[in-house]
């Protein structure tokens, strides 16, 4: 028997002396055999650290064995193993699904990220199509069909095709937002499948959708800031009645008092008093004195408004709610949002108004007219009348519960004829604004000028001292300003005053007595002399009417 190999042209080997079983296994010899019995065979063998591949053919005279060297080709062999297996350890560790396709569309590969972003298995995915998996495995991802799908756009034009976003469902029935590329695969210069690559974008989503509410956030507090802003100009060009709280007179003094320990709560103020006291001004010193003091104070003349209206302005309205609306607008409530909301003449509400308000008060919430979305503020409400809210209660024009929801913390504006001893700070104050305003070299009125201002009873109150200044100032062609022609009849004065109930007469003359004697009761100058009755009747009586200096 002969065996001879060859490494090009060179022989390795030459006849043999030894039987084959001295260096070959048993697999090899079994082949050996089946040569010598006319069957040909291959194997693979190891001689002086080198790899042959041995065909054994049958001869005439036995079998011929031709071994080739496959060293270097088993080599590269083993460095394409390592190689693909590092690569699959890359795709492996990769954090983006990975699918490998063929050109059919059938998954040849897939990674484990894309089996945890999914929860489809490689077994249950390679082999099938990827689109019947995320696409139709739901019925609202079945927006176009298998052949339209851009997962497999690469493999049909060759061209790489991105997709920012799309929808894949997860075998649970769930869905996330993806963005994938699909890239063609070309194997000796032709197309042989392509590679899609899926990111699970939801936190960009998220991102997306928190920075959008930021900005929606942010667009609508600058539109509240440029209403608070038009609203805030409009304050500014009116009148602020006073400018500020003047006085020095133990009413006003009283009154000041009450304010400071009210301002730093949150309590609902009613604020009550005669037309032209100044009840805006103590609501404003209310607001300033507070913790809402950097938030708008928002105001509202309820009975400046048509009944038809005051709820549109109280809580807005939206576009269409009623002929005219043309737009969504922000009512009063949303303005005063963080700060404070003045109602003054608050007794001249409507009733179906006042519901809503109580209801808004209460819940500190409120729909806007023609609106259904119920709107939460945090507002603090200082309410103002003129009249006697008690006695519409009783009346039934102004609801009870209403009624004891504002009236927290009641203060009792002193009317000018109460604080005489205030007149000369106060005709100073005008004087001063009347000197700007008019451009004029105003000094003051003559000491008879001011003796008659104190003696007037002031149905008008403040309101109508400053009338009677600036009055004074248009027609004055000196500095010293003409008073004593301008102030109507005592008889005038009677028939303005507006009826009074006997306890409110007699508060109100009692007042104006211990004015007069700076507080002082007994002695020949007190205020019970004046009255004509004992100092012990005088306190008696002061304490049943609630007066207090």
């Amino acid at each position: 028997m002969r065996i001879t190999g060859y490494q090009g042209e060179i022989q390795l080997f030459d006849d043999l002396d030894v039987p084959l079983d001295c260096f070959l296994q048993e697999p090899q010899l079994q082949i050996y055999r089946n040569a010598l019995a006319g069957e040909a065979g291959t194997y693979e063998g190891e001689l002086v650290g080198r790899q042959f591949l041995v065909c054994v053919e049958p001869t005439s005279d036995g079998c011929r064995a031709v071994a080739m060297d496959i060293s270097a080709y088993k080599q590269a062999q083993q460095s394409m193993a390592t190689l693909k297996r590092h690569n699959e350890l890359i795709l492996e560790a990769a954090g983006e699904g990975i699918y490998g396709l063929d050109m059919n569309g059938a998954a040849t590969f897939v990674n484990p990220a894309a089996v945890s972003m999914t929860g489809w298995s490689a077994e249950e995915t390679i082999g099938g199509t990827i689109h019947n998996k995320h696409h139709h495995s739901h019925a609202d991802g079945s927006h176009y069909p298998h052949e339209e799908c851009p997962i497999y756009a690469a493999i049909k034009d060759g061209e790489v095709h991105h997709v920012d976003d799309e929808v894949f469902w997860r075998k649970d029935g769930s869905c996330f937002p993806v963005e994938y590329t699909s890239t063609p695969i070309y194997e000796d210069g032709k197309l042989a499948g392509a590679v899609v690559v899926f990111k699970d974008i939801s936190e960009r989503k998220l991102a997306e959708q928190n920075l959008l509410n930021a900005f929606q956030e942010v667009k609508q507090l600058k539109e509240r800031l440029q209403e608070q802003n038009v609203y805030l100009q409009e304050e500014i060009r009116q009148d602020h009645n006073f400018g500020e709280i003047i006085g020095q007179s133990p009413p006003i003094q009283q009154l000041l008092q009450s304010v400071q320990q009210v301002a730093t709560t949150d309590a609902t103020v009613l604020i009550l008093g005669e037309s032209g006291t100044g009840k805006e001004m103590i609501a404003r010193a209310i607001h300033q004195a507070s913790t809402r003091s950097d938030k708008p104070l928002v105001k509202i003349n309820c009975g400046a408004i048509s009944a038809g209206l005051v709820e549109s302005e109280l809580f807005g309205h939206e576009k269409g709610a009623f002929t005219g609306a043309v737009a969504q607008r922000k009512g009063r409530f949303e303005l005063a949002d963080g700060g404070t909301l003045f109602l003054d003449e608050v007794g001249e509400l409507p009733p179906d108004t006042q519901v809503k308000l109580l209801r808004a008060i209460q819940e500190q919430e409120f729909e806007r007219v023609g609106g259904s979305a119920a709107i939460r503020v945090d507002v603090r409400i200082i309410a103002a009348t003129n009249r006697n809210l008690h006695e519409l209660v009783q009346q039934g024009s102004f609801r009870q519960d209403l009624y004891y929801r504002i009236n927290v913390f009641p203060l009792q504006m002193p009317t000018l004829r109460e604080r005489a001893s205030d007149v000369p700070m106060l005709v100073e104050h005008f004087i001063q604004q009347a000197k700007q305003k008019f451009g004029k070299p105003l000094q003051g009125i003559s000491q008879q000028g001011m003796a008659a201002l104190q003696r007037y009873s002031w149905p008008g109150n403040i309101r109508e001292l400053q009338n009677v200044i600036e009055r004074a100032a248009i027609l004055s062609t000196g500095t010293v300003l003409p008073v004593d022609d301008l102030l109507p009849s005592q008889t005038a004065v009677v028939e303005e005053l507006p009826l009074l109930s006997l306890e409110e007469l007699e508060r109100s003359h009692i007042k104006r007595a211990l004015v007069f004697t700076d507080g002082v009761i007994s002695g020949p100058n007190g205020a019970a002399h004046i009255l004509g009755i004992h100092p012990n009747t005088l306190r008696s009586r002061m304490l049943k009417l609630g007066i207090r200096f």
